[in-house]
């Protein structure tokens, strides 16, 4: 992973942590896919991807958000699941960051699986 990716990374986990959720794992990476983050959001299990992009060009960060990458992070989350051994409620957020200010947004429950 690039610096800028460390960085952006480093930024959406803080910004989690100070809304209350708790870093679980971070890098999770599997045949399927990968997750950036992984968190607890009291009893709730929440995959976070986070994007960066420099500019909102070319719709920004949002909108590099792919099917197939949708795919690959269901997919992994899945086998995090299956090493649990139990179902706990789960979702899965997006952590955008634009700009060299940075912005960033959260949004909750961005995609299904």
């Amino acid at each position: 992973m690039n610096s800028l990716g460390e960085a952006a990374e480093q930024l959406a986990a803080a910004h989690l942590e100070a809304a209350g959720l708790r870093i679980v794992a971070r890098n999770y990476n599997c045949r399927l896919g990968e997750i950036d983050l992984v968190c607890a959001d009291g009893d709730t299990l929440v995959f976070v991807e986070v994007r960066q992009r420099r500019s909102a060009r070319f719709g920004g960060a949002v909108w590099s958000i792919t099917a197939r990458k949708r795919q690959r992070i269901v997919g992994a989350a899945r086998h995090y699941l299956m090493r649990l051994g139990h179902l706990p409620a789960c979702r899965f957020d997006v952590v955008l960051v634009q700009g060299h200010g940075p912005c960033i947004e959260w949004l909750r429950s961005a995609f299904e699986a």
